[in-house]
């Protein structure tokens, strides 16, 4: 059975605070130009499942390539806490670098080779409809 949890997040000096529930599902860790230097781990979040708590007014916007996704960052801090990726712009891809309590070192981490993100893309979603992994 796919337990959720609720969870907390946050960028580094707290004024953006984001909330979202979330069962068991692999992390990503992307290769692209932009998550290699991030060094996000990302857990996909559905619209139903993810809120902004506080910080809205304090997010900035950071877009290229295709500008289909969306990459927030605290405009004080920094720090990206989440993003609408690519491949499921209507979704929330949350860092989870930014999130309170979760041991990175316990989860399942797959990689996704945004190099190459076309074809990841469609490996991943091939994956995610044949059920060869769970998805929240």
């Amino acid at each position: 059975m796919n337990q959720i949890h609720k969870r907390q997040g946050s960028c580094h000096c707290k004024k953006v605070i984001f909330e979202f529930e979330s069962g068991a599902m692999p992390a990503l860790e992307c290769n692209c130009s932009i998550c290699r230097r991030k060094g996000a781990i990302w857990q996909a979040v559905d619209n139903d499942h993810f809120k902004i708590v506080s910080g809205q007014e304090d997010l900035a916007l950071y877009q290229f390539g295709t500008k289909t996704a969306k990459h927030f960052f605290c405009r004080n801090c920094g720090v990206s806490t989440f993003s609408n990726p690519r491949i499921a712009p209507d979704r929330w891809a949350v860092n989870l670098r930014c999130v309170d309590e979760v041991d990175l070192a316990s989860l399942a981490i797959l990689p996704f080779d945004g190099q190459n993100w076309e074809a990841a893309a469609r490996a991943l979603l091939e994956a995610l409809r044949s059920g060869a992994l769970q998805h929240g």
